[in-house]
């Protein structure tokens, strides 16, 4: 079997929110088989900055589906979404 990187867009609820502290809240909610090969930052508008975790997965029937809902109950998430997916 095979994995998939993905690379995730992550939105803050807040311009408010401490990215350093969601970063640590995004990574400790991931899925068993997941993990987080880095982070980037994007400046959105506004001060708001969102999250760019780019994702390691097992490349089964779930896909990163595990992840994306993992991410969206994080305290401080408005809404998750996948930019890229490829596989490695």
């Amino acid at each position: 079997m095979g994995k998939v990187a993905a690379k995730i867009k992550v939105m803050p609820n807040s311009p408010e929110i401490d990215l350093d502290e969601l970063q640590e809240r995004l990574e400790q909610s991931l899925p068993e088989g997941a993990k987080i090969n880095g982070f980037e930052r994007d400046d959105v508008a506004f001060g708001l900055v969102a999250l760019l975790p780019t994702v390691i997965v097992p490349d089964d029937a779930g896909g990163t589906e595990a992840v994306e809902e993992s991410f969206s109950e994080v305290d401080g998430v408005e809404s998750v979404a996948v930019e890229n997916v490829g596989r490695i």
